[in-house]
């Protein structure tokens, strides 16, 4: 093991923190604010990268792709809003989350027929695909680097949202008191509509920036959706700073576990003992994260503050 590897495997780690984050931005708040279990939000983050593929193949440019499906999955999470999860609110956990189940496997019907049973790759212009200098001897991919600052934009765009906005007052007094915004006077269920457009299209943007790197195909969200749900029960349920630090957190221990792991067992057991064994305990390191934060503080690490 080398320094540069060691950086390199971290900023691979860094980035997939990074669309861990827009996986579980929206997630936190439909499921902190709404209280509603969407079993369906990997859905919209296969949809956004289907249709980003679409559209690059349209118009023959991925920024373009990405600019045109970002709309067009805020619509589409509108519409689901609209059309199936509004009846849901006042339902329990357990009828949402198999409603929501039933949307996985009519989405995943829905875009085998309209895209069909293979995946769609998504060529990246000239000036990503290929690596930037980083430090001397260093290379690192272009379009990596570039996930990784879309990631920490979205980040700041949201902390503004957040902060320093109207909206964003409303949507962190509905993390910690719905009721209490509702006897005020807003309305709720605009707001609710709101928040699971900005979701859906923080998730279809998740898919839109790991499609290139892993290629647009049918269920690809559900491989994403358990890693998201421990980032916002790590983070604290309705917390969008809480998501951003567990995101961070499960990625580098998810990506540094999986690529040194076996050298630290080896330093302890036989080579072929933590070969064996270094797989399965590198798959198991985000979730032993999970049950040690929990023990500690079963609200997550940065909980809403009315829910402290």
């Amino acid at each position: 093991m080398t320094w540069t590897l060691l950086l390199e495997q971290f900023l691979n780690g860094f980035q997939l923190g990074v669309v861990l984050f827009l996986m579980a931005a929206g997630l936190t708040l439909v499921f902190g604010i709404m209280d509603m279990v969407n079993l369906a939000h990997g859905s919209l983050y296969m949809i956004g990268a289907l249709l980003c593929a679409t559209f690059t193949d349209w118009t023959g440019s991925f920024i373009l792709g990405v600019l045109l499906a970002l709309p067009a999955v805020l619509a589409v999470g509108i519409a689901v809003e609209v059309v199936a999860l509004r009846t849901l609110y006042r339902r329990d956990h357990l009828d949402q989350v198999l409603a929501t189940f039933g949307l996985i496997l009519f989405f995943n019907e829905l875009c085998r027929i309209i895209w069909g049973p293979e995946g769609m790759a998504i060529p990246l212009p000239g000036w990503l695909d290929g690596s930037i200098e980083i430090l001397p001897g260093m290379p690192y991919p272009t379009y990596r680097l570039l996930v990784i600052a879309v990631g920490l934009a979205v980040a700041a765009a949201l902390y503004w949202l957040v902060v320093r906005t109207r909206t964003g007052m409303l949507i962190r007094a509905g993390a910690s008191n719905r009721t209490m915004v509702g006897a005020l006077g807003v309305n709720i269920g605009l707001l609710f509509t709101l928040i699971f457009g900005l979701g859906a299209a923080l998730a279809g943007l998740a898919g839109m920036m790991a499609a290139p790197i892993v290629q647009a195909n049918i269920g690809m969200g559900e491989s994403i959706l358990i890693p998201a749900f421990v980032v916002i029960v790590v983070g604290g349920i309705g917390s969008i700073r809480g998501a951003f630090i567990a995101a961070l957190l499960v990625g580098l221990i998810d990506t540094m576990g999986r690529s040194f792991l076996d050298l630290l067992l080896g330093t302890v057991m036989s080579v072929t003992a933590a070969e064996t064994a270094a797989p399965a305990l590198s798959a198991m390191a985000i979730y032993i994260l999970m049950a040690v934060v929990l023990f500690f503080r079963p609200q997550g690490l940065f909980p809403p503050q009315g829910r402290r």
